[in-house]
């Protein structure tokens, strides 16, 4: 059994700052890449920004400069700093793991249940 969770979400003023958390649990036995994703009311889920293995980070443009993805791998966290925040940041943010767990030859994607971030003008 594999486990997401993610925190942090929450209302903040434009301009602000928030820093969300995704901490992967359970049966674990190798993660290949954390990333987050949003989704906006009747909008599709929309990529944000991964971080990989080996470190390399990814963006979508709209976030770049802005926000910052890092990770923790000893406690198998992703975090996403998120600075400059404007309301059209005003979405449910997801965290996706893709893992190997001990009772698995392949590698699969997990999904937190969402954060709510609210961003005020």
């Amino acid at each position: 059994q594999v486990q997401v969770v993610e925190s942090g979400g929450g209302l903040v003023q434009a301009g602000g700052s928030l820093r969300l958390s995704c901490a992967a649990s359970g049966s674990i036995f190798s993660i290949n890449a954390m990333g987050w994703y949003r989704q906006a009311p009747g909008n599709q889920r929309e990529f944000v920004a991964q971080i990989i293995s080996g470190g390399n980070t990814y963006y979508a443009d709209s976030v770049k400069g802005r926000f910052t993805i890092s990770r923790d791998n000893a406690k198998n966290t992703v975090y996403l700093q998120m600075n400059s925040l404007t309301p059209e940041d005003t979405s449910v943010y997801y965290c996706k793991v893709n893992l190997r767990s001990h009772q698995s030859t392949y590698d699969t994607n997990y999904w937190g249940q969402g954060t709510q971030v609210t961003v005020s003008s």
